[in-house]
């Protein structure tokens, strides 16, 4: 981890959940990290909570749907910090409905946040790697389990195909990567159930969430958030393609 102190990291959608589990994590480091997501004032309580560290946390209200605003993001974290050394696509999003009932503007919503926003912020990354002659730069994506499965909530099964394709987008990032900048590594996390307030926002029910939670021991955001910082600890040559974590009493 000593390599990256001092250095940048973007994480997407951290006003809650991982996202913000990532930002205390990684600036309790000694990393500066700029942040995403579409409420400013979680964004400013999340930088007030981080004490004597708030310095190191740079706020930006984005909405990732939309590549102009996802282009300004960049544009500041370059022009305040100069470069990006580590990249976490945590932002991601479901809706409550299934491909029979969902509509087109909850599939666009979804590919736009789960897909192409990670492919621009990525693509952005990289070229500030390239620019700033970054040799170790890391991208991380926040996946799910349902990237490795077919869930059988049918509520699930758009969101699911989103996280496939970014199963599949890691690989070939993967291949580019070796090409043009080889000391470049990409990860993929992907965690099933987790407690926090995905599946609350997702239907809108939150006490049901909470019956969820109660049946099992779910993942909690430390978890997923330790096994960010372990990727980033790992030595330079090692290349660790995809993490699969599941809570143990989960049966699917």
């Amino acid at each position: 981890m000593e390599r990256y102190q001092g250095r940048v990291a973007v994480v997407t959608g951290v006003s809650s959940g991982i996202g913000e589990g990532l930002v205390r994590a990684l600036v309790a480091a000694g990393i500066r990290v700029a942040g995403c997501a579409r409420n400013a004032d979680k964004l400013q309580t999340l930088k007030e909570s981080l004490g004597s560290n708030s310095e190191h946390f740079l706020p930006v209200t984005c909405d990732l749907t939309e590549e102009q605003q996802v282009r300004n993001f960049f544009e500041r974290v370059l022009a305040e910090w100069g470069a990006v050394d580590i990249l976490i696509n945590n932002a991601g999003l479901a809706f409550n409905s299934s491909l029979l009932d969902g509509t087109v503007e909850e599939w666009r919503t979804m590919l736009d946040t789960n897909i192409v926003a990670l492919c621009l912020c990525t693509q952005l990354t990289v070229e500030s790697m390239k620019e700033s002659n970054i040799s170790d730069g890391y991208i991380i994506h926040i996946n799910s389990e349902s990237g490795h499965m077919h869930p059988v909530p049918s509520k699930f099964h758009f969101y699911s195909a989103t996280k496939h394709a970014v199963r599949a987008l890691t690989e070939t990032m993967r291949l580019e990567l070796a090409k043009t900048l080889p000391g470049c590594r990409i990860s993929s996390v992907s965690p099933g159930l987790v407690e926090t307030q995905f599946l609350a926002k997702m239907a809108g029910r939150p006490a049901e969430q909470l019956k969820v939670f109660s049946r099992m021991k779910a993942l909690e955001v430390e978890d997923v958030v330790q096994t960010v910082l372990h990727l980033l600890r790992t030595p330079a040559h090692v290349q660790v393609h995809d993490v699969l974590m599941r809570p143990a009493g989960q049966t699917s």
